[in-house]
């Protein structure tokens, strides 16, 4: 079949879906409003459980709810939970549920209609996510609740609409773990009748329901008529429907967005990046009567990591000694970098790992700024003046990243620092991190959830890879202590000044080159109103409309 009959026929499936939820004639349909955008990383599944990345969370997040959700200033705010209760331990919270949220009509449930969500929902939901037999990658998300004798979860249902999950020690982040779309309620019913195919027959609560799926070609949502959320007194969602295209070239898919076959881009790749953005990071003047530019901080720091896991030998290893780190992380101009190779996209990185826009960023924290004298004091003081008998250190990154490695390679070059680049495919790269095979690489991090204890447990000597996310495997005793005590404070402003001392022990310990902190680039056509982000980059489409008049 050829590429315009695929499109054709697409167009009438959809037009038929659209109809048959709508319950429309055939005239009516010009006035249907659908939101186009592509996902150039696919998506694998549509079952809640696997949306590790980015492009399975947006497909999830618009099919369906968990208990809270993060609004655009990261406040945890009500979903299907209308309020709930913290004891004063903090180890036991109640959640009290609405009776008005329906799981989406499908053919697992009698008649073909959803029924209510009651508590025993997410007792079945939660505990599915822990399965060792389905390997959910989120199943560390419940790592903080008790559990029984008998290996299950302490959440239980009081009743219909009281839900209870105690914890074995106090986790002041739990709310927002419980936002992440890991922990979303999905029926029994649906995952009895479809088992592993759930992934692609998924039944929710959220503003949109499931209705087309041809994978890596097409993905369509319809409205879901029966969702519990209004706002000034209407049903949402607004759009009638979300079509979803897999287009792998990214300049393809810019060429659609300009064409106006697409309402959304939310990448900025090099291939178009000078022609959409100005040096300044402005957009070109050229698409400003045409286009609209959403940017703000993105919960993502990229940096370089160092292997410091025991070595043969110190002289074969000299990046274990803190000096050769430090000097590296005062030997390039940061703001350079990101001018010259990425439009000013993001933020230089000098106040430490957590990220601008994170709860517990100390901007005015003690970081690395350009100072190339100091990153030769430093070499001479490690024994390598201007970098003598320094071996050549090898930086293993992947193609994505090239350009800023090789920014790195020649900065480092003028103070007499070697660098060697091994570009390596991604999943090599995590691989040999994941082992400690690299001994400097490149990584980034993108908040789970909104508190800085997610970006510090990175350095906890208890999370070393393979078995958590520390891949540098620092250790250090004092900041475990920090970590340790962060994690049973329940005051927010200690626990926020708990946190800036664990970075200033990370800055000064430089077990990491700390490169920027990234920010978010969204691209919507004039017509489409109610576009919001925030800093965790979620697509929140419930409130998102379409405005005829200006198509």
């Amino acid at each position: 079949m050829t590429p315009l009959l695929q499109n054709r026929l697409f167009y009438f499936l959809a037009a038929m879906l659209l109809l048959q939820a709508c319950g429309q004639r055939m005239e009516d349909l010009d006035h249907l409003t659908v939101l186009r955008y592509n996902e150039d990383l696919n998506i694998t599944s549509l079952d809640p459980i696997y949306a590790r990345n980015q492009a399975n969370i947006w497909g999830v997040a618009q099919l369906f709810n968990s208990l809270v959700e993060l609004d655009d200033s990261l406040n945890v705010k009500p979903a299907v939970a209308k309020h709930w209760e913290i004891s004063e331990d903090g180890l036991k919270y109640t959640f009290f549920l609405r009776d008005d949220v329906y799981f989406h009509d499908n053919e697992c449930f009698p008649g073909g209609k959803g029924r209510l969500v009651v508590a025993e929902d997410f007792v079945f939901s939660l505990s599915r996510l822990t399965d060792p037999r389905l390997n959910s990658p989120g199943a560390w998300v419940m790592n903080q609740v008790a559990r029984r004798k008998d290996g299950s979860l302490e959440v239980s249902a009081e009743n219909d609409t009281t839900l209870v999950i105690r914890l074995r020690q106090t986790f002041p982040p739990l709310l927002g773990l419980l936002s992440m779309q890991y922990c979303a309620v999905v029926p029994h019913e649906a995952v009895t009748l479809y088992g592993a195919e759930f992934r692609r027959n998924p039944v929710g609560t959220g503003p949109f329901r499931f209705g087309y799926w041809k994978e890596g070609v097409k993905l369509v949502y319809l409205r879901n008529a029966k969702y519990f959320e209004r706002e000034n007194g209407q049903r949402l969602p607004y759009l009638d429907a979300v079509s979803i295209s897999f287009i792998k070239d990214r300049q393809t898919a810019f060429l659609e967005f300009v064409k106006g076959n697409l309402d959304l881009l939310t990448r900025v790749d090099a291939s178009y990046r000078n022609e959409l953005i100005t040096p300044s990071g402005e957009l070109q003047d050229k698409y400003r009567d045409k286009v609209q530019m959403i940017t703000m901080p993105f919960l993502n720091s990229e940096y370089l990591g160092f292997f410091l896991g025991a070595p043969e030998s110190e002289s074969e290893t000299p990046l274990h000694d803190v000096r050769i780190r430090q000097a590296i992380n005062y030997g390039f101009d940061r703001e350079k970098m990101l001018t010259f190779l990425r439009n000013n996209i993001g933020t230089p990185a000098h106040a430490g790992f957590i990220p601008m826009g994170m709860p517990g960023f100390n901007n005015n924290s003690g970081g690395y700024y350009y100072n190339p004298d100091k990153a030769l004091r430093l070499l001479e003081k490690a024994g390598y003046p201007n970098g003598e008998g320094l071996p050549v250190i090898t930086l293993h990154t992947n193609q994505a990243y090239q350009d800023i490695a090789q920014y790195i390679q020649f900065e480092l070059a003028r103070i007499g620092i070697q660098i060697a680049i091994d570009v390596l495919p991604p999943a090599t790269l995590r691989e040999m991190m994941a082992s400690g095979d690299a001994l400097f690489f490149r990584g980034s991090w993108i908040a789970d959830y909104p508190d800085a204890e997610n970006y510090l447990a990175l350095f906890h000597s208890e999370n070393k890879t393979p078995a958590g996310p520390n891949y540098t495997h620092f250790e250090l005793e004092l900041f475990d202590s920090l970590y340790e005590q962060a994690l049973f404070e329940t005051n927010d402003s200690i626990r926020i000044e708990l946190y800036h001392q664990m970075n200033d022990i990370i800055i000064e310990n430089a077990p990491k080159v700390f490169l920027f902190y990234d920010q978010s680039m969204r691209f919507v056509q004039k017509n489409v109103k109610n576009m919001t982000n925030n800093p965790l980059n979620h697509l929140v489409l419930k409130r998102v409309w379409i405005d005829a008049d200006l198509e």
